[in-house]
C-alpha cells in the first residue's frame, strides 16, 4: 500500500520520538532561573522586615548543605556586629558593599568585588547605593547569625578584594578560553576538586560555554545576556550545565559581562564568529 500524507507524518513523527529517546537534549538535567523569577523572603527571617532579602538560587540556605543566593540590601542598612556559624563568600552584583571588622574604615566594594568571611569571625556589613545585590554562597549551612560575644578563631583570614584590583588572564587554568576579547579571574578553591571563578565576556560576544565537571553553575554579576537565543539573563540570573553540554551565550549588552562560575574542573569557552 502506498503511504498517505498522513502515514508519512506519522512514520516521521515515530521516528522523531525516536531520536529524542536515543539521543536526550544535552540541557535536559540543567537548570535555568531568571533574576525575575527569584522567590526572595529574609535572610535572618528573627529580624523581619530590618533584615536583608534572600532568594535561594540553588540548595537550601537553612539545612546542612552547600547553597548559593541572591541577597539585597535597602540603601543605609548596617548590620549590628555579628558572627556567623559558617564561612561564606559574597559577590556585589549591584550597588556598593562593605564587609570588615567592626572598627574598620568603610571601603564600598562597586560591582564585581569579591569578598569571605570566616566563620566565627566578628563583622558587620553595610549597603551604600541606592539598590544593593550580591551572590552569597556557603560550602555547607545552615546560614545562621549569632552575637558577637560567640566569636571564635577557625583558622581562616577574610579577603576583600575591590573590582578594580581583580586580575584578569586571557591564558589561564582555571578555563580554556579560545575565544577573542574573552579573559577570567580565579577567587578561590582548587581547580582539580571545586573552584570560583569569574569570565569575562567582551560587548558583542557570541560563543559557547562548555561544561567539563560534574558540577557547573554559573550566576551573571553584570552585564545582559540570551542564553540558548531564547531567555534573557540579566544580573542575579542562573543557570547550570550537565557534564559535557553547551549553552550558546550572546552579550547582549553595551559593555562586557561577567559571569560567576562554580565547577570542578576547567571549563571552555568558545567564540563562534
Amino acid at each position: 500500500m502506498k503511504p498517505t500524507k498522513r502515514n508519512k507524518l506519522t512514520i516521521a513523527s515515530l521516528l522523531l520520538s525516536t531520536c529524542f529517546l536515543l539521543f536526550p537534549s544535552a540541557h535536559a538535567q540543567d537548570k535555568v532561573i531568571a533574576a525575575k523569577d527569584a522567590e526572595w523572603g529574609y535572610l535572618n527571617p528573627a529580624r523581619g522586615d530590618k533584615s536583608p532579602g534572600a532568594a535561594d538560587l540553588w540548595g537550601d540556605r537553612t539545612k546542612d548543605t552547600a547553597t548559593g543566593m541572591l541577597v539585597r540590601f535597602n540603601k543605609g542598612f548596617e548590620s549590628p556586629p555579628h558572627i556567623h556559624n559558617i564561612t561564606y563568600r559574597g559577590i556585589v552584583i549591584e550597588g556598593e558593599m562593605h564587609n570588615d571588622d567592626p572598627n574598620a574604615a568603610k571601603m564600598w566594594m562597586p560591582t564585581g568585588s569579591f569578598w569571605t568571611q570566616p566563620a566565627g569571625e566578628d563583622h558587620t556589613t553595610a549597603a551604600n547605593d541606592k539598590t544593593n545585590l550580591i551572590y552569597l554562597e556557603i560550602d555547607e549551612g545552615p546560614y545562621l547569625v549569632k552575637p558577637s560575644k560567640e566569636h571564635f578563631d577557625n583558622g581562616e583570614r577574610p579577603i576583600n578584594v575591590h573590582a578594580d584590583n581583580m586580575v584578569w588572564l586571557h591564558e589561564t587554568d582555571t578555563a580554556n578560553i579560545s575565544a577573542t576579547g574573552v579573559s577570567s579571574a580565579y577567587l578561590w578553591g582548587d581547580t582539580h576538586s571545586l573552584y570560583g571563578s569569574f569570565v569575562k565576556l567582551p560587548q558583542g560576544f557570541e560563543g559557547e560555554i562548555v561544561a567539563k565537571s560534574d558540577e557547573f553553575k554559573a550566576v551573571v554579576i553584570s552585564g545582559s545576556l540570551k542564553y540558548d537565543n531564547v531567555k534573557t539573563l540579566d544580573p542575579g540570573s542562573y543557570f547550570t550545565l550537565s557534564k559535557g553540554a553547551h549553552s550558546r551565550i550572546e552579550n547582549e549588552g553595551n559593555k562586557p559581562s561577567i559571569v560567576y562560575i562554580r565547577a570542578t574542573s576547567p571549563y571552555q569557552v568558545k567564540d563562534s564568529k
